[in-house]
Formats: structure tokens, sequence, C-alpha cells
């Protein structure tokens, strides 16, 4: 008898670790899905603009213009490819009036890589929408170099 009113009187606990537990999960996955969100959204990011870079350098060691737009594409394509990320549209835009300043004039090549990245890819599988990413990369043009 005195054992029963001391359990009633404590409070039955049989049972409340699971009920803790079934609610604590669900707010825990949705924190390590935001996580790996994140994570996925800031490497789609990082690429794009690693790309960018990658399509201004390889168009600043190009000999004319048009080599160098051609460079420039294909380095950012390329870029874009072996990273693993997937566009569903791309664009790749070189400038390539550096090429037009005289010898002896410091000047820059820039690059812009716009990619549209499905959230399937980014996030879940089957996520809808899309966001565009930008990336802009810059590199200089020899100085002294022929034109």
């Amino acid at each position: 008898m005195i054992v029963n009113w001391h359990r009633n009187v404590l409070g039955d606990q049989r049972g409340a670790a699971a009920v803790e537990l079934t609610l604590l999960v669900p707010a825990l996955l949705l924190v390590l899905g935001l996580l790996v969100a994140g994570g996925r959204l800031w490497f789609a990011r990082t690429t794009v603009n690693e790309a960018a870079q990658t399509a201004a350098r390889a168009a600043s060691l190009a000999r004319s213009a048009t080599a160098a737009t051609a460079a420039g594409r294909d380095a950012g394509s390329q870029s874009l490819a072996t990273a693993g990320l997937r566009c569903s549209s791309t664009s790749i835009s070189i400038s390539t009036a550096a090429f037009a300043v005289p010898v002896g004039t410091p000047s820059t090549v820039t690059s812009t890589i716009l990619c549209l990245v499905d959230f399937s890819d980014v996030f879940l599988p089957g996520w809808p929408g899309s966001i565009q990413l930008a990336g802009h990369g810059s590199a200089a043009l020899d100085t002294y170099r022929s034109r």
C-alpha cells in the first residue's frame, strides 16, 4: 500500500522518454535537412563563381578576342561539368574589350556565368522550383603581350 501511494505521489514516468523522443526527432531531422540543403546551395554558388573565374583566366591566355571568347566559354562549361553541377540553362559571357587596349596598358578580361539550378538538384529530389546563380570572374591580360 505504501509503495502504490509513493508511486502515485511522484507520478508515473513510464513512456515519458518515448514521448519526448517522438517530439524531438522530427525537429532534429528538420534542422539536419536544412543544414544539408544550405551546404548544397553554398556548393552550387561556389561552383558557379569558380567556373566564372576559370573562364576569365582561360580567356586571358588567348591571343585574340575571338579565341578568348571560345576558350572562356569552353573552360566555364568544363568547370561546371567537372564539379557535377547541372544547370537547366547556362549563359556564359566573356568581355573581350581588353584586347582592344593598346599594348603597355593594363587591362582585364571579365566573365559572367548565369546558371539556372533546379531545387530538385540542390535540395531534395522532386522539390519544385529553381534558383538562378550568377558568378563573376576577372583576370588580367598580359600588359606587354601583343594583341
